[in-house]
């Protein structure tokens, strides 16, 4: 089934309920690597109930609708869909529990040519149920790589934030798992792509590779750790560029500059060389 330009934007994906609580906070923190080092009080803020606080970053899992693109009659080729962009706007730092729903929907396609795919951005919303307000809201591009050439309009994204051109003002290495992709899927992102190595195989990968979500999460755990103590209240929005992936086991540099309330920042994985997020930018409240 070929893509349909009007039936995407028209998609009704479903609402997703769920809820969580401190037992989920824990988990999503300890997925990404908080509590290396049991003994530093900050670090324990996010793993341990005693006084626990939510990463923002935990806000791109809630009331997930599942993988879409392959669970409806969307047209696309599923299997060779990559992350390309990730925003996050947290409109109050997340409670440690609550019932909440997600509205999602997509926003655009763009058409960049049979060789070069298409990006798909779609938008979900979370609300607590108790109380309608809002949490938090979620933008997502997808690079589809074997959908380009559907006829659809050709259009560029807006271009991204840019990096700093002089040294970081920080940097923070953390290390991957080899299992951390099958420990980040039990928050709630079962694309098996980062789980069987036959799914990789046919997107043109040698073995699964880590979320780009849990990616973006060391990265928002890294700035966190580096620059803020810890306040997770001081982070009202993060944005990131995917340019590689992640395989589990690898170490993540996240390199920082810092400009007033705006963070700008970039992961690079040590072990090969490579920038996984470009273009990220995080901004403060005072």
């Amino acid at each position: 089934m070929a893509v349909d330009y009007d039936k995407l934007i028209a998609l009704k994906i479903p609402d997703a309920y769920s809820s969580y609580a401190a037992k989920d906070v824990l988990l999503y923190a300890l997925s990404l690597g908080a509590g290396a080092n049991p003994t530093d009080q900050g670090q324990l803020r996010l793993c341990f109930e005693e006084g626990l606080r939510v990463l923002p970053t935990m806000g791109v899992v809630l009331a997930h609708p599942g993988y879409w693109p392959r669970l409806l009659e969307t047209g696309l080729d599923w299997v060779r869909i990559v992350h390309a962009e990730q925003g996050l706007t947290l409109h109050k730092p997340l409670p440690v529990q609550a019932d909440v729903v997600g509205h999602s929907r997509v926003l655009d396609i763009v058409d960049k040519g049979r060789e070069k795919g298409a990006l798909l951005t779609y938008e979900r919303r979370v609300l607590d149920r108790a109380t309608g307000e809002p949490l938090c809201t979620i933008t997502q591009t997808m690079l589809c790589r074997g959908d380009g050439g559907f006829g659809g309009p050709e259009r560029s994204l807006p271009p991204p934030p840019q990096v700093p051109e002089r040294d970081p003002d920080a940097q923070c290495d953390i290390p991957t798992l080899p299992q951390t992709a099958l420990l980040y899927r039990l928050n709630g992102d079962w694309n098996p792509l980062h789980a069987s190595p036959i799914v990789a195989r046919k997107a043109g990968f040698d073995r699964p590779i880590l979320h780009g979500l849990a990616t973006y999460g060391v990265a928002g755990y890294a700035i966190l750790k580096t620059l803020l103590n810890y306040e997770v209240e001081r982070v009202a929005s993060i944005f990131g560029r995917f340019t590689a992936p992640v395989y589990p086991g690898e170490t993540l540099r996240t390199q920082m500059w810092v400009d007033g309330n705006v963070v700008s920042y970039r992961v690079r994985v040590i072990e090969r060389g490579l920038v996984a997020i470009n273009n990220g930018r995080v901004e403060l409240r005072s």
